[in-house]
């Protein structure tokens, strides 16, 4: 058994105690939630699984693993350094080099052996494609809380590339950084009852300290509006305090009881949010624009993802808001829309009810400000996934990896001599150095207890965008074997420019997985005039331009009947669509006389909306 296989089935058995402590709690409840028992069962179940699979053998009573025979065969994913006495014949180590260097795509039985590799397609079973694919490419580790995961280091990466990106560009446009607490009293979160009301049934609330009850609950910020304004309301006396803004990096909880997700649907999850107070409506306005064109550029020119701008209709705004603005995503693999970041023009709304106000400098008059909220999540790693990914696991873009290339020796078997295998370890090494003075992020792995077919798997499912291939041949002709990624292309390029070549290369990948995410985007969005052809295209899993009157009791009923007589998750294919935004980019002029879409509403539309599902 490999170190890595028991460390595998040892963290599996410690998951499997702690989620089965889980069921126990959750039952000894006094008032115990179906829901929440329901979903730890089956996560223990599952993992229970996953036991059987990895060992061959159900989960003994005492948790323990059961014992391995002492003489039991090592797997083929691990190489050690054979004895003169224990060497094979040269054709058999030749055949055990080239079984140990195929790489892991279902040509060898490796992957049945291990269990490394993805299990599910992507096309044929999304959920349990996507489970495997965040938790093998080590971004999630699930919590014994449900909804909540721990973010690994290969995710809080991307999230810190997707943090320096944002926090460059609005320090640019004055905006400071701080930290508000994270709780929040029940007077506070009660002042504003529209946002409340849109909030209730997600907030989490702490009542008791040790075995003493407090006075009054307070909650876990679900956002911080009506933390952060009583502040502003002391900050903010005269026209010169304008404008305030203000952004912070937090995590926020919102108990949600739908199915959980990591990334896309979670009871934490970080983000940052942005707060900031004008004296003029119309600056207020340009920054929300500004804003949503910054968040356009986070999904286009880091995460390589196309997105439609737009303004949430009635129905979907942020509470509180005068109006919101977002940018939507699409999931080709599911069929469904994504909200992937919002930016909020609040209007007056709390700055009326914190008595936010400044000293006209004209008439000396008091006047509220105007405020504006803005906010991206790690949403944004899962809509990566969701988009990019593959059968073989994540597809990192480029610009956010944190390898960009990683370097594989190849080809050091029993027969090649201390002094050359020494000699390429060597190359390998120079070149990691060059790419590293180059600006690119690059890592070598020069781990001798894993063949290169396990590598090539590993960095595959982990979605490193290039893998470089260095073995005794590529040293004699001085050139580096590059494998892409997103492709499987394979090619060779000399080492003497390898660093301005492979830079290239990265720049073309970026534009290729764009481009690629952008046609089953533009493939999908239908223009359609009419409740047939509405129900139709969302049954071809597409999202819908159709003419809307704007009104939420429409809204409310065309989500109701373009649903399917079925009980599922929100979002899943049963469920009915649901307005993603109104484009600012509309794709004709209305004519005159056009109706609504629904049959049954008699009112003339005023746009194009896209509606479609939705996670």
């Amino acid at each position: 058994m490999t170190s890595n296989d028991s460390s595998d089935i040892e963290n599996l058995k410690s998951r499997i105690d702690e989620q089965g402590n889980l069921v126990r709690k959750l039952k000894s409840d006094a008032n115990p939630n179906k829901d929440e028992v329901t979903a730890a069962v089956q996560e223990l179940l599952k993992l229970k699984e996953q036991y059987k699979t990895l060992t061959g053998s159900d989960v003994p009573s005492s948790g323990a693993a059961p014992a391995r025979k002492e003489k039991e065969k090592k797997p083929a994913a691990v190489v050690t350094k054979q004895s003169e006495k224990e060497k094979k014949p040269a054709a058999a180590a030749a055949k055990q080099s080239e079984n140990e260097q195929t790489s892991a795509s279902g040509q060898t039985d490796l992957k049945k052996q291990t269990k490394l590799g993805i299990e599910f397609k992507k096309e044929e079973n999304l959920a349990d494609w996507y489970g495997q694919v965040v938790r093998k490419g080590e971004l999630i580790e699930n919590y014994d809380v449900s909804g909540c995961y721990i973010l690994r280091p290969w995710a809080y990466f991307l999230w810190e590339k997707i943090k320096a990106f944002i926090d460059d560009e609005i320090t640019e446009m004055g905006v400071q950084n701080c930290y508000f607490p994270l709780f929040v009293s029940y007077a506070a979160l009660h002042r504003e009852q529209t946002h409340i009301a849109d909030f209730s049934p997600e907030v989490a609330w702490v009542t008791k300290s040790g075995d003493s009850d407090l006075a009054q609950p307070i909650a876990v910020r679900p956002t911080s509006e009506t933390i952060m304004y009583p502040a502003y309301a002391k900050w903010i006396q005269s026209h010169r305090d304008l404008p305030l803004k203000l952004n912070q990096w937090n995590n926020v909880v919102r108990w949600e009881f739908k199915n959980p997700q990591p990334f896309l649907r979670t009871r934490e999850f970080l983000w940052q949010e942005g707060h900031t107070a004008w004296a003029t409506e119309k600056e207020a306005s340009e920054e929300v624009y500004q804003i949503l064109d910054l968040y356009t550029r986070v999904y286009t020119d880091l995460l390589a993802i196309p997105v439609i701008k737009g303004r949430k209709t009635e129905k979907e705004k942020f509470a509180g808001a005068d109006w919101t603005t977002t940018i939507e995503g699409y999931i080709a693999a599911s069929g469904r829309g994504i909200q992937a970041a919002t930016s909020h023009h609040l209007g007056q709304n709390f700055s009326k009810m914190f008595d936010i106000t400044f000293e006209d400098p004209q008439t000396q008059a008091k006047q509220y400000v105007y405020q504006n909220s803005w906010g991206l999540t790690t949403r944004t790693i899962g809509v990566m996934t969701m988009i990019h990914g593959d059968n073989k696991g994540l597809v990192l873009p480029p610009r956010i990896a944190k390898y960009q290339v990683v370097i594989v020796p190849c080809g050091i078997t029993a027969s090649l001599s201390k002094e050359d295998e020494e000699a390429l370890i060597q190359t390998c090494k120079d070149v990691e150095g060059k790419l590293k003075k180059a600006g690119i992020r690059v890592y070598g792995d020069y781990r001798d207890n894993y063949s290169p077919g396990w590598k090539f798997n590993h960095w595959e499912m982990k979605g490193v965008p290039i893998r470089v291939e260095f073995g005794p041949n590529d040293k004699s002709r001085s050139q580096l074997t590059v494998v892409l990624r997103h492709t499987g292309n394979k090619s060779t390029i000399s080492i003497d420019n390898c660093e301005t070549k492979l830079r290239e290369i990265l720049e073309q990948m970026h534009k290729d997985l764009y481009t690629k995410a952008k046609a089953e985007l533009d493939s999908h969005v239908v223009v359609v005039k009419d409740w047939a052809g509405f129900l139709k295209a969302l049954d071809n899993s597409c999202i819908m331009l159709t003419p809307f009157c704007g009104e939420p009791s429409c809204e409310d009923k065309i989500k109701q009947d373009s649903a399917r007589d079925a009980v599922v998750e929100e979002g899943a294919p049963a469920m009915g669509a649901k307005g993603l935004c109104i484009p600012f980019d509309q794709p004709e002029k209305l004519a005159e006389d056009q109706q609504c879409c629904h049959p049954e509403c008699k009112r003339k539309a005023k746009y194009f909306t896209l509606f479609g599902r939705s996670y």
